[in-house]
């Protein structure tokens, strides 16, 4: 070990002896091998004297209090000074460190290592159990006061390494700088003072077996840099919300007997500037809200705003967990979007990807040079069709990442629910999966029981937490009681996508009409299972990209028929039992696919045909709000009658929707032949008012109708004691009610 060669001021120079009992700790700290650089650093009793000991590798020298000169041991970046005992007690608990580079810029700063571990014993023992559910305030960098000083406390899973430092501009990106201490269960922390909201940083991360150093974005970060850039931000939020009675009324109401009419957006495109940028959170709110009120939608639902490095992956493959991507503003920008839309009485709801995350080296794959978050086994650890990790729901810290990021979303940002994306593929052990290429759990089968029991705490937890949010799975396979409660045995969601309803329907849409008459029971076979889940039926982004067509695309035969068959779709969806999702730019039949690239084409408003199915849309919307029998008992056999499924030959469908006080009669045409006189049974006796038709001329449509309403004879028709003559426009939706 080489020795101090220079003497301190006020200070006996250091002791070969009192080196020697600390030899070892400067090997580690200059090899970046250290667990615990604490032990040794700041102030520590030594004998009859006090050491004091710095570690500056960019310094050439350095003082402490401008009183106590440090000296550099040879060959080392350790600044050392023995003072007395009497020294001590006028020395700060938390000492200021002056020092100057070979460049000549000087610096201080409180020492770091005077402070006690910034993370509670209980704080750890919750968290290894994977019961932490605010880990988000513990885990990650938090502008803090610890004893009157002010800086940012950062902490880090990484139980694979032997040395975590803090790195960033505050530093030079010195992964020598500030290494942190280990306090248990592979969690290391540090208290940096001095440091303030909006300072950048990474973890640099060395992995004990290999000792490769990884440089990598902090899991919890709650702000990050906007792309391409990578950098964790520190953020401090100071909003103030003004949505306290959306919150309190959202507690109290019984979501599902009320209209959920869902607008799915991706607010990179749903509009840009006048130059093709993005607009920011706080533009967006008011553009979007004022747009979604208007055409009488009850929610929206973000596409991932997740950080998220490549735009074509239009957030689903999340970087950053905690952090609202950059592009469109601050966390406090994106708090004020959620405010406002709940300030207009608009919920919001966002897509939550749990299945997998991308394989980006600065971010959680391979975290701390181990199968950290992911499992090791590719069989069980990579999806094959995304290219992606998939999660280790078997291990209690990232169980308890996940559903406290779920947590974080949903209070911190006060979201009304969460559509959890690719259900299917965290269910099934071999989803997607050759024989050979999956792993069987502990029977034998094909179920992931930890992605099941993951997913129970999940709903259960957000439930139990957040009175009146709505949990929504993309799942697309028969798995039994997907929204049935866990107590149950169900996995607990509040609703399941319909995938079935969607594939049939869409399916049936898209034949020429001359051929519907043969595929009927495409759009009657929903009805037989539409009540063994709650479901909601979605036509989304899945549907209008990678060569699909946009939805007016894909219906058949001329430009009016096409608008009309695209009304009559929307008319359908809208009237079926079920919640309702449609993605952007199908409420005005915008005929390209959907391009993250670009805003929607929203000129087509200008057009007669595409400003008819708009008004369509809206006038139908505002009609779903007003009307309970078309939402109170979605989830309720009680909710529907047939009146009539059978004339597959016309390709007709007629239905009764039903609320406690209140029917609605339903006909869809599915064919491009007006049908006159087309006898239909009825409840109940009286005048039945026409609410809407899609073919009347303000929706582009050729005005045939029934002058505004129907009358009963006494005729009993489909085991019905009434009923009444009508005409069916082509390619339409009528709806009625008894107005007597």
């Amino acid at each position: 070990m080489a020795r101090t060669t220079k003497a301190s001021k006020s200070t006996s120079v250091v002791t070969d002896d009192e080196l020697n009992r600390i030899e070892s700790d400067i090997a580690r700290l200059q090899s970046g091998t250290h667990h615990d650089p604490f032990q040794v650093l700041g102030c520590h009793e030594d004998d009859k004297h006090w050491m004091l000991r710095v570690w500056l590798p960019t310094a050439e020298e350095a003082t402490v209090e401008n009183t106590h000169s440090l000296t550099r041991i040879d060959g080392t970046d350790l600044f050392v000074a023995k003072i007395t005992k009497t020294a001590k007690k006028s020395l700060p608990q938390h000492f200021k460190v002056q020092w100057t580079e070979a460049n000549g810029s000087t610096h201080e700063a409180v020492s770091p290592y005077t402070f006690l571990p910034t993370v509670g014993e209980l704080d750890l023992h919750l968290f290894q159990e994977g019961r932490h559910w605010d880990v988000y305030d513990i885990l990650g960098a938090h502008h803090k006061t610890f004893d009157g000083v002010e800086g940012v406390q950062f902490a880090v899973w990484a139980p694979a390494a032997n040395r975590v430092s803090v790195v960033g501009d505050f530093n030079g990106w010195h992964g020598l700088r500030h290494p942190m201490r280990t306090i248990g269960g592979g969690v290391w922390e540090i208290f940096i003072p001095g440091l303030h909201p909006g300072d950048i940083y990474k973890f640099e991360i060395r992995n004990a077996r290999t000792g490769y150093c990884y440089t990598k974005t902090d899991p919890y970060a709650q702000w990050m840099e906007e792309r391409p850039k990578t950098g964790s931000v520190v953020y401090n939020s100071v909003y103030e919300w003004g949505d306290q009675t959306w919150l309190l009324q959202r507690a109290k109401d019984q979501w599902a007997s009320l209209p959920m009419n869902i607008y799915e957006v991706h607010l990179g495109s749903w509009q840009r500037d006048d130059y093709g940028n993005f607009l920011s959170y706080r533009e967006m709110a008011h553009r979007l809200v004022d747009y979604v009120k208007w055409m009488g939608f009850s929610h929206i639902e973000l596409l991932p705003i997740t950080e998220h490095p490549l735009d074509q992956s239009w957030g689903y493959q999340t970087t950053g967990y905690f952090a609202p991507t950059s592009r469109f503003g601050s966390p406090d920008d994106f708090r004020y979007f959620v405010d406002h839309c709940h300030k207009n009485d608009i919920g919001v709801y966002l897509d939550w990807v749990p299945a997998h995350f991308p394989k980006d080296e600065f971010a959680l794959a391979r975290f701390d040079g181990s199968a950290l978050y992911e499992h090791e086994d590719p069989r069980q650890g990579e999806h094959q069709d995304w290219g992606t990790y998939i999660f280790n729901f078997g291990r209690n810290e990232v169980r308890n990442f996940l559903i406290a990021n779920a947590l974080y979303w949903l209070k911190e940002f006060h979201i009304d629910g969460l559509r959890v994306d690719a259900v299917a593929s965290m269910l099934y052990l071999d989803y997607s999966r050759e024989e050979g290429q999956w792993i069987a759990n502990k029977h034998g089968g094909r179920e992931n029981l930890e992605a099941i029991e993951f997913m129970q705490t999940l709903n259960a937890e957000v439930h139990s937490q957040c009175p009146g949010i709505v949990m929504m799975a993309e799942e697309s396979t028969s798995w039994p009681m997907v929204s049935r409660p866990t107590w149950m045995g169900g996995l607990g969601f509040s609703m399941k996508w319909n995938m079935g309803w969607m594939n049939d329907t869409l399916g049936y849409f898209e034949k020429d009409c001359i051929y519907r008459p043969y595929h009927h029971n495409d759009l009657t076979f929903s009805q037989m299972y539409a009540y063994s889940e709650n479901f909601i039926l979605p036509l989304s982004h899945d549907e209008v990209v990678h060569m699909k067509n946009a939805l007016v695309s894909k219906m058949p035969g001329d430009h009016w028929q096409k608008m009309a068959n695209l009304k009559l779709l929307l008319g359908y969806q809208l009237v079926n039992p079920g919640k309702k999702l449609l993605f952007m730019g199908g409420e005005f039949a915008q005929y390209g696919e959907w391009s993250e690239e670009r805003g929607l084409d929203w000129y087509l408003c200008d057009q007669p045909a595409n400003r008819g199915v708009q008004l369509w849309v809206r006038d139908m919307n505002h009609l779903y709000q007003a009307h309970s029998a078309l939402h109170q008992r979605d989830f309720e056999s009680s909710g529907f009658e047939w009146i009539d499924c059978h004339d597959y030959e016309q390709s007709i469908l007629s239905f009764i929707r039903i609320a406690e006080h209140e029917k609605l009669i339903c006909i869809c045409n599915f064919t491009p032949v007006p049908r006159e006189n087309y006898r239909i049974g009825l409840p109940e006796a009286g005048h039945y008012q026409e609410l809407l038709n899609s073919d009347s001329e303000v929706y582009g449509g050729g005005n045939i109708g029934n002058s505004g309403g129907i009358h009963t004879q006494e005729v009993a028709w489909m085991n019905r004691p009434y009923s009444a003559e009508l005409t069916l426009p082509p390619l339409s939706v009528l709806v009625f009610k008894l107005t007597n």
